[in-house]
């Protein structure tokens, strides 16, 4: 079992009336891929679900939920040796942990384009993920604002506390 802090969270994102809302989900799904997959699946939105999860200071993973269709993009392939959820993740994507040699490189996985038709393409999803000095949730907030929804998403973040 890993520590929880703090800095994991995971919010989901959909659209309501014409208008961007976000929602802080239980800690506990930042361990449970398909846990969280579920908990997408039960909120209704136009033009899908969207997940966001923070784990630590380490990576983040965004999920888009499409009809029946299910996106999943890991910030960090690397993070799969050490978390729950990264590690499910690959699993999910059919993608072996990497081994002690590829371990020197953050690299992201996963559908880069989960946010193409949205305004966020493979090249940025890609810069943002790759930007050591960013921490996951700012990470996350950077996509949000590229999104068009940092506002929700923000006050779900202050609903943390």
């Amino acid at each position: 079992m890993t520590d929880v802090d703090a800095t994991d969270f995971a919010v989901v994102v959909y659209r309501e009336d014409e208008r961007w809302e976000a929602e802080i989900l239980p800690v506990a799904l930042t361990e449970d891929l398909d846990g969280l997959i579920h908990a997408l699946r039960q909120q209704p939105s136009l033009g899908g679900t969207i997940g966001l999860v923070a784990v630590g200071d380490d990576f983040f993973v965004a999920i888009r939920l499409l009809g029946e269709d299910t996106m999943v993009f890991l910030s960090d392939v690397t993070a799969s040796v050490d978390w729950p959820l990264a590690r499910q993740v690959l699993d999910h994507l059919d993608i072996p942990v990497p081994d002690d040699e590829e371990l020197d490189q953050v690299l992201p996985v996963g559908d880069m384009s989960i946010f193409a038709d949205l305004g966020l393409d493979e090249m940025e999803i890609g810069a943002i993920s790759g930007d050591l000095e960013l921490y996951p949730d700012e990470m996350l907030l950077s996509i949000s604002e590229r999104l068009g929804f940092a506002p929700a998403f923000e006050r779900a973040l202050d609903a943390l506390g």
